[in-house]
Order: structure tokens, then C-alpha cells, then sequence
């Protein structure tokens, strides 16, 4: 009876916890920035004089939101928004956005040819998230499947094999969030790297606003979650194998 109750715990924290990694994996929210300095083409916002030379005007009052992920980077004005993070919430973006491969984000990525002046070195750092975040999202995916399989209590090795799976994947989301942590707080030049496609049109000191995403909260509350599953159903399995020994 408690081996069922520890199972049912352990897959409901499992199913959470997945479906958290999955959203954070797929969602371009990792990183979130604000900051008023225009220079991409605001559409019907910008002024032109007689020689066609296009002025600010009121861009400078507007602001640029950003949002950027493993797949895409985005950006979106607001015209009359408040500085705060819940304008990023997917009911509440303003209207058109713009949107670019993110090219294996969150770190920085030269543009143009090589050496580019505005390469970041911390782009080493690319490698190692993009691998160590199909790394944790394939280890969850096999790891829920292997406790399908193992459905119900079929084959307790499923369940040892299925809960060191999500183990591992909460230990490599755990080490992402460890690398992105860094990589925001101290390693990268954020408000340059934010500014990169603008940068002949921007002061290097344009004040730019950077936060942590939703992406990157769906990530850290899944963590616990499919750690404690996985270490459930890894106890479950043992219970099972010592059981029938």
C-alpha cells in the first residue's frame, strides 16, 4: 500500500515537473530586457523630414521589450506600458511583434565576419548549454517513458532505470540554471549584447533593464519536483527488486 501511494506521488510530481522542463525548453522567455532606445523600425512611428532623413520623434519615450530563448529572440514596443516584467506575460505583449532565430541562445553570438569587434568570449558558454539542455529534456522524456512502461509495477527495473533518468535530468536543469545565473550576473556584457544589432545607432551606456524569465522560473520550480519524483520511483524500484528477491 505504501509503495502505491509513493508511486502516485511520484508520478504526479513527475508529470509537473516534465511538463515545467518542457515548457521552459520551449518557451523564448529566459531572458527578459526593456530599455527606450528605438532603432528598429517602429512601424508608422517614425517621422521623415523633406530630405528624408528619419528622426526619433517620440521613440525615445516608447519602449523596446525583449525576450529571448533557445529558440527565438523577440521584441515588441510599448507604447504607454509601464516598466514591468508582467508585460512579457503571453496575454498582455503588445502588438505586432518581431521575432529572429535565437541561434542556440542564451549566450552571445558574433555577428558578421570573424573576428567581429563585438564578439563576446563568453560564447564558449553556447556549447555547453545547448548541450547540456537537449541533454536534460531527452533524460526526462526517456525517464517518463520508461515509468509508462513500467505501469503497473510490471518490471521494477523500469522504475529504477525511469527514476535515475529524471534524476539526471533534474541535476543537468539544475546545473543549467547554475550556467545561466552566471552568465547574466557576471560573465556577460548584457546591455551590449542586447544593443548588438543597434549598436551604431545606441550609446554603449544606453540604459537597458534585465530580467529572468518565466522560462527560467518554469525551469527552476521544476527542478525539485523531478528530482523528488525520480528519486521516489528509483526507492519504489529498489522496494520492488528487494520484494521479489
Amino acid at each position: 500500500m505504501k509503495i502505491n501511494i509513493a508511486a502516485f506521488l511520484a508520478g504526479i510530481l513527475g508529470v509537473i515537473g516534465v511538463i515545467l522542463f518542457l515548457v521552459a525548453f520551449g518557451t523564448d522567455y529566459w531572458l527578459l530586457a526593456t530599455e527606450t532606445c528605438g532603432g528598429f523600425e517602429l512601424e508608422n512611428r517614425t517621422h521623415h523630414t523633406e530630405k528624408g532623413e528619419e528622426q526619433k520623434g517620440d521613440d525615445e519615450a516608447i519602449l523596446t521589450f525583449h525576450h529571448e530563448g533557445f529558440f527565438w529572440r523577440c521584441w515588441f514596443f510599448g507604447e504607454d506600458y509601464e516598466e514591468t516584467v508582467w508585460n512579457f506575460w503571453f496575454t498582455n505583449q503588445a502588438h505586432p511583434k518581431h521575432c529572429m532565430h535565437g541561434y542556440l541562445f542564451p549566450m552571445p553570438i558574433a555577428i558578421g565576419p570573424q573576428p567581429h569587434p563585438s564578439y563576446d568570449e563568453t560564447a564558449v558558454y553556447r556549447g555547453f548549454w545547448t548541450a547540456f539542455i537537449v541533454l536534460a529534456v531527452t533524460a526526462s522524456i526517456v525517464g517518463g517513458f520508461l515509468l509508462v512502461c513500467g505501469v503497473p509495477f510490471a518490471n521494477a527495473q523500469f522504475y529504477k532505470v525511469g527514476g535515475g533518468f529524471l534524476i539526471t535530468a533534474g541535476g543537468l536543469f539544475a546545473l543549467l540554471l547554475f550556467m545561466f545565473v552566471m552568465w547574466k550576473e557576471f560573465a556577460a556584457d548584457l546591455p551590449k549584447y542586447i544593443l548588438l544589432e543597434r549598436i551604431g545607432r545606441c550609446l554603449d551606456d544606453a540604459p537597458v533593464n534585465v530580467y529572468y524569465g518565466w522560462s527560467f522560473i518554469f525551469a527552476a520550480a521544476g527542478v525539485p519536483l523531478v528530482f523528488l519524483s525520480g528519486l521516489l520511483f528509483y526507492l519504489v524500484g529498489h522496494s520492488l527488486l528487494k520484494a521479489l528477491d
